[in-house]
């Protein structure tokens, strides 16, 4: 463990020539500060910091620290974590990750403690845009989840220094895939009140509509995606009277019946269609389009294409002479 003292002025100049470069300002009454570093390995360290004082802390700089993410445990005092056009002021408990890649601002008016996990972005298996979404948001101390990583980090800085070399590394990625499970219970960027609720569903309806190709798409998805469990998607679904299955097969349906209606689309084969709208097979497609509808898609095409568009197809397929 490497543990550093340092007064307002010494740590003005190790933030600002630190991996990550940041521009630290001391406030008044600023004692002694302290950092504790515990590191993990593969570019991953734990640290636990008091700051000594009222402080603030800037990035705004580009560097070769741009890949890291951080995620702190606030302990004691307060402190806000800016960034996003996002501001969350943490009670003792909360955690909360911030991106190196774009600025961001902590303001402690306190002296403060907390916890802080840095790590290669590479290593959070999350998509880049739930990364960024999660940022400045924070978790509850009293999600299982939140629970669950704030423990494990505590247990773990304090023997970090008696785990062998390939331990370390090996909980320092268990300690990111635990984060990756707590930032599920991040709240949603909506208002809150009544109205919310309506926000989300609409958020996800849309979301729906926007991925149907993909047919991996499933409620654990949309649940992940929003931050909200998957009983509350259900909940939400139930709303206007259906679930989150049968919304996305009715718009997949949909999709692939206007799809069979247009001309332009008169090149595209069952199957094709199938593909883009997120089913298997054809198979499976043109039984749930006959259950819907009450006949196959090539009949669908047949009954509601006018005739010329059929003319124009074959005059367009055939080759010049």
């Amino acid at each position: 463990m490497q543990v550093h003292e340092y007064s307002g002025e010494e740590f003005e100049d190790i933030a600002r020539d630190s991996f990550m470069p940041v521009s630290f300002r001391a406030g008044p009454g600023f004692r002694t500060g302290r950092v504790a570093v515990q590191e993990m390995g593969e570019a991953v360290t734990l640290s636990r910091g008091d700051s000594g004082g009222p402080h603030r802390m800037l990035r705004t700089a580009k560097s070769p620290g741009d890949d890291l993410l951080l995620f702190m445990v606030h302990l004691d005092g307060e402190i806000g974590v800016h960034q996003n056009d996002r501001f969350a002021q943490l009670a003792p408990g909360t955690g909360v990750l911030s991106e190196s890649r774009g600025p961001w601002e902590i303001v402690g008016s306190t002296q403060s403690t907390c916890m802080i996990l840095t790590f290669a972005r590479e290593l959070l298996p999350l998509r880049t845009s739930e990364i960024t979404d999660s940022c400045a948001r924070g978790i509850d101390p009293a999600a299982p989840g939140m629970q669950m990583v704030s423990g494990y980090l505590d247990r773990l800085f304090g023997m970090a220094e008696h785990l062998t070399a390939e331990q370390r590394l090996d909980a320092g990625r268990a300690a990111i895939d635990l984060l990756a499970m707590a930032l599920r219970d991040v709240q949603p960027s909506v208002p809150s009140g009544d109205g919310s609720a309506g926000v989300v569903l609409e958020m996800m309806r849309t979301h729906v509509r926007e991925n149907l190709a993909d047919s991996g798409l499933r409620v654990e998805e949309l649940a992940r995606r929003h931050h909200v469990s998957v009983r509350h998607v259900y909940n939400l679904f139930e709303r206007i009277g259906t679930t989150p299955g049968a919304y996305l097969r009715e718009q997949r349906l949909l999709t692939a019946r206007a799809m069979l209606s247009d001309p332009r689309a008169l090149r595209l084969g069952i199957s094709d269609i199938a593909d883009a709208v997120g089913f298997f097979g054809r198979r499976t497609f043109e039984l749930a389009f006959r259950r819907e509808f009450g006949m196959t898609p090539g009949a669908w095409r047949r009954e509601h294409l006018p005739s010329d568009a059929w003319t124009g197809s074959r005059h367009a397929n055939c080759p010049t002479s």
